[in-house]
């Protein structure tokens, strides 16, 4: 009798503790989830031609399975010297705008697994890459003919940064070569030695990256795979040329009079707390034959830079070519040294130079850093900075022909206001094939499009800025009744002729052309329907509702299909959030999106549970405010708290929902919010966590907007840790991780030890880890059964759970 329970008990833990196999979700959700999209959109730069690219909805397990190199933040297929996991198209058509005309591409090769897809500067080819196993290829389609062909058999490199860019003559195309180097050997490598780092005394504080250097031998990896050379191949045969010599690129830019090269080199040391984006690097510029010029800018390894957001690198930074001169570049430097925490009159300062380099002259000087730059000509750009302490950003106008003491200032507003955004200044080609901005026929207006943020939701602008008086005109604003509709592009700014998406609830986005002056029918020139055909009738409506503090706040809800309260009753529900910090509470909430947005859905939604008799809420507003000198997440949890409270008080008031019934999830920063509801409150009948990090020590150096180090704000630190209340959960918890996650600070690991945590206290979780997914989840199989865990989670412990 002993030994039949103790072979019971052990039963009992290796089904605690297996690996099952892979299950699928009921037919509801398997349908849904196997419903591929319509393809995106992708428009030349003149507005000529529309390529319709189609990929597929997921990837195989086996494909994720395949090797993959991580060094220095990157994640490498050593087989064919590019990322893994690449998202690649299989079918695709291009169109014609105005009139609509279908090419008739002939010559493609079969098997078609394409990426990198782009136009022509003139807008007579198309190139993209062919991803094979063993190689990248380079492709090119004659626009006029619809001829295809192969330029390129192999030889690509495209571990870091652009494959391959056009030249503007459209001769050919400028790549990245790696010749005939072939993937390493894998045969295991005795070291040569352990492998150190020193703390010299100087703060170096780093976030937590994954997929460092960890040694020599890494280092030599990183070389192999990632240097290229810089090479011309030409369309019409000519041998390849060798442009520039062997190094690691992170940047290749030729002048807007193709004169010169400006390039970024990586050079060592390298880091192994940092990813390649912070490596010591060289800014040196060639001739347009590859003859070295100089070295304009050497940047020192980024270690010493600190984690505010408002902390930058010493030295000269964002350095460019001016769009609208031939050869001068811009950059700016930081008078604070980077750091924020000194007083000074101005935070950044932009400088220009012009051919042969040799002398800098003052642009102009900034209150906050630096955000960009638009030139116009050689005598107006418009300038932007921002300020993250206090949400502040400005726009100038600047006359680059002289040093700008005192810009004009345009816009001077916060960024959470999103109601005040006056939109973006519209840009153009000009002469050197450069986006410039656009003016109007005598030069005194600008033209803004702005996504319209109002408390009715968002509708869509077209406006002229007058120069002189800094005033708007508004040309074109969508009505945002029944529908949301955007604007892709400007057509013509003379004739007000715009290139609009236009979507509701139950109708797929396609696009449309506006003809504002003329008033007529807007022209559609795209078809897509709505593939979601089990979603049609199901009910979409905003909600409004407020904190008990008096926040506003707002959610999406979702009703099932043919659902009647008085005879169906109430409804559990099942609410997905995303926390956001903000300073300012009126701002905190905001309407930032339309109702008429058309429903759709991907792998991570929610919605898939309306199907399955479930009200979902999505969208739903967790705001954490920090007000004056008050940090948002010093009342983090007392906040996020009041957030759910108000969500479910409100629903439970409207009668459709059952508040015994409730669940709540999140995926990253949402599975953390997850967690802590269930740690912090009892107004949850069940939690979904996906790769989440609930253990705040393990991200010492900030996480999410946190920008205090561990040893700056403990308390906050070990308050907002669920894994230290892991004897408080008050509700199931299932989590879901990707056993590959590559995220800063959500290692799997989070995961992982929360569970452990949860279990030795008694409490109820299941853990799940996807084999080779990464932050987010691209198997099929993966997909499916992660559905189907958290709709076996959901009815277990909410809908069929007892009250």
């Amino acid at each position: 009798m002993k030994y039949l329970l103790s072979l019971f008990c052990l039963t009992i833990m290796l089904n605690l503790n297996a690996q099952i196999t892979y299950q699928v979700p009921p037919k509801e959700i398997l349908e849904l989830a196997d419903t591929k999209s319509p393809a995106m959109n992708v428009i030349s730069r003149n507005n000529k031609y529309l390529a319709l690219l189609e990929r597929p909805l997921y990837k195989s397990i086996e494909e994720l399975a395949e090797t993959e190199l991580k060094l220095a933040g990157l994640r490498i297929n050593p087989e064919n010297f590019s990322p893994s996991r690449a998202t690649f198209f299989t079918n695709f058509k291009i169109q014609t705008i105005n009139p609509v005309k279908e090419i008739q591409i002939t010559g493609l090769p079969s098997n078609l697994k394409m990426v990198n897809f782009s136009f022509s500067p003139k807008e007579n080819y198309a190139a993209f890459v062919y991803y094979q196993t063993y190689k990248l290829g380079l492709w090119v389609i004659d626009l006029n003919t619809g001829v295809a062909k192969e330029i390129l058999n192999s030889g690509l490199n495209s571990t870091i940064g652009g494959t391959y860019q056009w030249l503007d003559d459209e001769s050919g195309l400028v790549c990245k070569y790696k010749g005939n180097r072939q993937r390493l050997d894998f045969a295991r490598e005795l070291p040569k030695g352990p492998a150190t780092q020193d703390a010299t005394g100087e703060k170096a504080p780093a976030r937590t990256f994954q997929d460092l250097l960890k040694n020599k031998q890494d280092e030599l990896k990183f070389d192999h795979y990632a240097k290229a050379e810089v090479v011309k191949v030409f369309l019409d045969g000519r041998p390849m040329e060798k442009l520039l010599p062997e190094a690691i690129y992170k940047k290749i830019a030729y002048s807007s009079d193709n004169k010169f090269i400006l390039t970024e080199e990586l050079k060592q040391p390298y880091s192994y707390t940092l990813t390649y984006g912070s490596f010591p690097s060289q800014f040196n510029i060639y001739d347009n034959q590859g003859k070295f010029i100089k070295t304009f800018y050497d940047r020192p390894l980024q270690d010493k830079v600190g984690i505010s957001f408002d902390a930058t690198e010493a030295g000269k930074r964002n350095i460019m070519w001016r769009n609208d001169m031939p050869a001068t570049l811009v950059w700016c430097e930081a008078p604070d040294g980077g750091d924020p925490s000194k007083e000074v009159a101005f935070r950044d300062q932009l400088f220009q130079s012009d051919a042969p380099f040799t002398a800098n002259k003052s642009l102009c000087q900034l209150k906050n850093r630096f955000a960009g730059i638009t030139f116009g000509n050689k005598d107006f750009a418009i300038v932007d900075d921002f300020w993250y302490k206090n949400r502040n950003t400005k726009s100038y106008i600047i006359d680059p022909s002289k040093t700008n003491d005192n810009p004009t200032i345009i816009f001077d507003r916060s960024s959470e206001d999103v109601y005040s955004d006056p939109g973006e200044f519209q840009t153009t080609y000009n002469e050197f094939n450069r986006t410039v901005l656009q003016f109007n026929k005598d030069g005194k207006k600008l033209y803004l499009v702005g996504e319209g943020y109002s408390p009715e939701g968002n509708k869509p602008f077209f406006d002229e800025y007058e120069i002189a008086t800094k005033k708007t005109n508004r040309v074109w604003r969508a009505d945002g009744k029944e529908t949301y509709e955007y604007i892709v592009r400007v057509l013509d700014f003379n004739k007000y002729q715009l290139l609009t998406s236009v979507e509701s609830p139950k109708v797929f986005p396609n696009l449309y052309v506006k003809d504002l002056m003329r008033k007529i029918a807007p022209r559609q020139i795209t078809f897509k329907e709505n593939p979601y055909k089990s979603l049609v009738n199901i009910t979409k409506k905003k909600i409004e509702y407020k904190r008990k503090d008096g926040v506003q706040l707002s959610a999406t809800m979702y009703l099932p299909a043919g659902y009647d309260k008085a005879k169906d009753g109430r409804l559990p529900m099942l609410m997905d959030a995303y926390p956001t910090e903000y300073k300012d509470d009126k701002a905190a909430g905001q309407v930032k999106e339309s109702p008429n947005t058309f429903v759709g859905l991907n792998w991570a939604a929610s919605l898939f549970w309306v199907t399955r008799g479930y009200c979902i809420l999505e969208d739903a507003q967790f705001p954490i405010i920090g007000k004056g000198k008050e940090e948002p997440n010093d009342t983090y949890i007392e906040q996020l708290v009041a957030d759910a409270e108000a969500v479910i008080n409100y629903v439970d008031s409207l009668g459709v929902v059952d508040k015994t019934k409730c669940a709540v999830m999140g995926h990253s920063y949402g599975g953390f919010m997850t967690a802590n509801l269930l740690a912090h409150s009892n107004l949850f009948a069940a939690g979904i966590a996906r790769s989440g990090a609930y253990n705040r020590s393990l991200t010492p150096f900030g996480f999410q907007s946190e920008e205090r180090s561990y040893w700056q704000a403990m308390d906050v630190y070990n308050k907002m840790s669920p894994f230290n209340y892991a004897d408080k959960f008050k509700s199931p918890l299932l989590m879901i991780h990707g056993d590959a996650d590559n995220n800063p600070g959500t290692f799997t690991l989070q995961s992982e030890r929360l569970f452990q945590a949860i279990k030795g206290n008694g409490g109820k979780a299941r853990l799940v880890l996807l084999p080779f997914e990464s932050h987010g989840y691209a198997a099929r199989e993966n997909i499916l059964h992660m559905l189907w865990e958290m709709d076996t989670w959901l009815e277990k412990y909410v809908k069929r759970a007892s009250k």
